[in-house]
This record gives C-alpha cells, structure tokens and sequence, in this order.
C-alpha cells in the first residue's frame, strides 16, 4: 500500500485524506489500516511519532459512514486526546460525525452536550469516562469499535481498573485495535483479555540514543538538582540544553542560572515565535551557553554544537529520553546526557534503560561541593 489512494475505503475519505496532504503512509498505517478495515483485531507496537493516529482514525471513519454505531478510543492524557480529536476533525470534516472529547481537567458542559447531540466518536482518557459511566451520563452500548492508544502508559498510570470497568461496558461484539510502545507481560494481559485473535503489525523501534553520547544518570533530591547543575556546568566546557518538564520551570531555573552568573536562556510554549527564534539563535552563536526547554519547544532544535544535553526533570517516556538525547553527540561528535533522577525515581530510570537496551553511569549525590 504505497499510497492512501490505494486503500480499500470511501473516494470522499480518500479526497479528504489528500486535501489534508497525507498521501503516502507510514508503515505502521500501511501495516494497521488494511486489517482493521476488514473488521479484524489489531495489536500494534509503535511509537509516538510514527502516524499511528491515522491508521485506527481511517478505518474508524469509514466504518462509522456505513453504519449507526459509535467508536471510543482511550488514551492516557488530556494533550494526546486533543491532538486525536483535532486529527479527526482534520479528516472527517465534512462528514456528518461528530466528536465528543471526554477528558478531566476542563468544563464538563460542552463535553456532556456533544454527549447528548449524539457524537458517533468519543475520545476520551479513562478517568473521565468512567465517572461519567458512574453518574449514568454516557452510554457506551452502542460502540463497536475500541481503540487503546498508549496502553502502556495507561497502566503505568494505574488506569487498568478504570479500562476494565469501560470495556464491560461496551458490547463483546466489537473490534478492538490496541497500540503500545512496548510489549511486557502486562500488556499481554491486556491483549489476551480484550483482543481476539488479533492482527499482529511490530513497527520496529529505530529509536536508540547515539553511540556518541555517553550517558549518565544523578540520584539527587529536588532541592539539590540546581547546584548540581552549576557543578556541571562549572567542571565542563561547551554549551549545555537542559530540558525541564514545565514552561514555569524553564523560566525559573534560566532566571536563577543568569542571577548566578551562567549566561542562559528559555524556550516553551508559551513564548511567541520570534523569542524562541532569537534564543535559539542567541544559543547556537554561543551569546549563551545555556538553553533550557520543555520537550514540545524542543522537537524543533537543531543546533550543531551541543555538547552536554540535561535532563534536569526526568523525560516521561522512553522516547522523550531520545528525542533529548539525540540533539548531542551529532555528526560524529562526541556528547554527554546526565539525567537527573529523583530517588522515587529509581524504577522510571530503569522502565527507560530497560526499553532502550541502555545502560547509564550512576551516580549519587550526597553534597555537590564534593563533587557528584
């Protein structure tokens, strides 16, 4: 399947696709969609990144334009469900389907109307829906296609309960196409439990840190990760990218860092094109030394020289970790990544070296000024 013109679906699916300019697919949407629009159970080991929000949303929009049902798709967070309702509107627009966006942390109201109005699509993370499943404000017995994104960071997330109670829920006789990063015997449960006889697609994981970069991970508490930072930079030449989890964290830390004389600067969200641009410049001239990010400004970073990457607040998942790692060591040069690493964090450590077959240098920091 070299193109999407070539999938057995709709001529108004395929125009829509091609006005959104998704022409040649990935390979796991060349591997995905094909089963799944024959109706069969799909388990599918991709990453983020790889276009597997298309290969479930394309055979979901065109089996929902032949029949009255509706479709759900569970994910772990909130970003992630907006970014697969946007997908969906991007492509299904135009169409009569509607979709409702069930997520916590935002107004109950427009979420409980397009309920109500009759939405063929629920996106939705687990927390949510099930307390509206409790509060007997959505009915979920008319879905015949479910969808599990991400179902390794669910049950990180300790959703399995949650995801237990929606499935029964929902019709034994439906089709169930399930997505995970990784393959453990935890979601082999999963897949046993919810698949039947599913279509296997493995989209190998090119995703590897550089063999330029040495790794290195710091066990150090929340107060002292700031000290350890100048220790670094004090006992280490070349220009550091130090990524935090939070806008309000890169703001603070490059704040703190210039106050202690380290030249640095931010980049996040929150700042407009043209400071992102000027910081970025202002960082690869070498004006200063220090960049600090959050992961969504970083994707974009292509800075030659890097030499040290920090990963000051630890990345969630295993390909974050490569994604920050991978802006060193470019080019046949040699890089350094020191994570930092909370003692609660030990087992996330290792959930990282564990999918990445790596293995990083530890350390312990007791006092900085002793060195680490």
């Amino acid at each position: 399947m070299n193109q999407f013109s070539n999938f057995n679906i709709s001529p108004a699916l395929k125009s829509r696709l091609a006005s959104a300019n998704f022409n040649t697919p990935t390979p796991v949407q060349a591997g995905a969609i094909p089963p799944a629009l024959e109706g069969k159970d799909v388990l599918a080991t991709a990453q983020t990144g790889t276009g597997k929000t298309l290969s479930f949303l394309v055979p979901i929009i065109e089996r929902l334009q032949k029949s009255e049902k509706k479709a759900l798709i569970l994910l772990p967070t909130r970003e992630l469900a907006m970014q697969v309702e946007q997908s969906f509107r991007k492509i299904a627009g135009g169409s009569n389907l509607h979709v409702a966006l069930v997520v916590g942390g935002m107004n109950e109201g427009p979420q409980l109307q397009a309920l109500r109005k009759g939405a063929r699509l629920i996106v939705a993370t687990p927390g949510r829906l099930e307390d509206y499943l409790k509060r007997k404000l959505v009915k979920l017995d008319q879905v015949e296609i479910l969808v599990l994104d991400e179902v390794d960071r669910m049950l990180d997330m300790g959703f399995q309960p949650s995801i237990r109670r929606i499935a029964a829920a929902i019709p034994a006789q439906r089709q169930t196409l399930c997505y995970s990063a990784t393959l453990d015997a935890q979601i082999k449960n999963v897949v046993r439990e919810y698949l039947k006889d599913p279509v296997r697609i493995e989209i190998g994981s090119v995703l590897k840190p550089s063999e330029n970069v040495e790794l290195q991970s710091f066990e150090v508490e929340q107060e002292k990760k700031l000290e350890l930072l100048e220790h670094l930079l004090g006992s280490e030449k070349g220009s550091f990218l130090v990524f935090v989890r939070t806008k309000h964290g890169a703001d603070r830390i490059a704040r703190k860092l210039c106050r202690s004389g380290w030249g640095a600067t931010q980049i996040h969200g929150d700042r407009s094109q043209s400071q992102r641009n000027a910081a970025l410049r202002s960082f690869a001239e070498g004006k200063h030394r220090v960049l600090v990010a959050t992961d969504v400004a970083a994707r974009g970073i292509d800075v030659s020289h890097v030499a040290h990457v920090v990963n000051y607040d630890m990345p969630k998942v295993a390909e974050d970790f490569v994604h920050r790692v991978g802006r060193t060591g470019r080019a046949s040069k040699r890089g350094v990544a020191s994570t930092f690493a909370l003692p609660a964090e030990r087992r996330d450590l290792r959930k990282i070296e564990k999918a990445l077959s790596i293995q990083m240098k530890r350390f312990r920091v007791n006092s900085v000024a002793h060195g680490a």
